[in-house]
């Protein structure tokens, strides 16, 4: 049996490149306009000049011969052509069959009609980002767990719960929860295992909490959970509460954690 063609995808690539760049005018990337021009859009030799790579071999890549291109050739090219996320992750997929790589430390303000649904929302809700930062929340989450009252760089759900002694007064199941959010966390460290800011908390976290040093450095096999099981209400008595995790954005692997109160319909 033959291998498959790649016809196709090369095809589906230069057309995409094509698209692309005939889109943008030079006004859009800043360039002077030279007048009259015989063709839409940018020339290959301006995309070339702002992916600060060889016209040379940019012509051969929209051409889809059948040459090897870097990662960092594939984000010059996105960044030159101004492509979106969404638009990003086809062009990886065409040239290299695979996405573009894994960004962990994602501050991107959420889009106004996901905030207004979580708003919406009765239960405690916030969204977190591949690396677990809090970045938007809705009043039920903050009255739950107090994102507000947090430092930017203190409102990530592992520093949390490994390093703030006023919530973890408030998790009467602690060690059973806290390795399951681990084991979470693991789960999700294997998309993005050398990015730098990922490491880093891992190294602050070690150095904070003898805990979690000793459970990264011998992980258990426990089920997975992107939420607290039990939680102290204001009486001091424990609400105990299941989630749902929903995909806000799968390009920036945004994802929206929901809080179900056992007492909850």
């Amino acid at each position: 049996m033959g291998g498959r063609s790649l016809d196709r995808p090369r095809s589906e690539l230069t057309d995409f490149l094509v698209h692309h760049r005939n889109k943008l005018t030079p006004a859009d990337v800043g360039l002077p306009s030279t007048g009259r021009r015989r063709t839409p859009g940018l020339r290959r030799e301006e995309v070339a000049t702002l992916a600060g790579v060889g016209l040379t071999w940019y012509t051969w890549f929209e051409q889809g011969r059948d040459i090897n291109v870097s990662e960092s050739f594939l984000l010059s090219v996105s960044k030159a052509l101004k492509l979106d996320d969404a638009e990003c992750c086809h062009l990886f997929l065409l040239a290299h069959r695979r996405p573009p790589p894994v960004e962990a430390y994602q501050w991107q303000e959420i889009p106004p009609l996901v905030q207004s649904l979580m708003d919406d929302i009765a239960r405690p809700a916030y969204v977190m980002n591949l690396r677990w930062d809090i970045i938007a929340w809705n009043a039920a989450a903050d009255a739950l767990l107090g994102f507000g009252d947090k430092e930017p760089g203190e409102r990530n759900m592992m520093r949390l719960l490994f390093a703030d002694p006023a919530l973890r007064r408030r998790l009467p199941d602690w060690r059973q929860d806290a390795p399951r959010l681990l084991a979470q966390f693991r789960c999700d460290l294997a998309a993005a295992p050398e990015d730098p800011v990922m490491q880093a908390l891992i190294d602050t976290l070690a150095k904070l909490s003898p805990d979690f040093r000793r459970w990264w450095e011998q992980p258990n096999h426990v089920a997975y959970r992107y939420g607290i099981g039990t939680l102290l209400d204001v009486d001091s008595n424990p609400r105990e509460y299941q989630h749902a995790t929903l995909l806000v954005d799968e390009h920036r692997h945004l994802r929206m954690v929901v809080y179900f109160s056992s007492s909850s319909g």
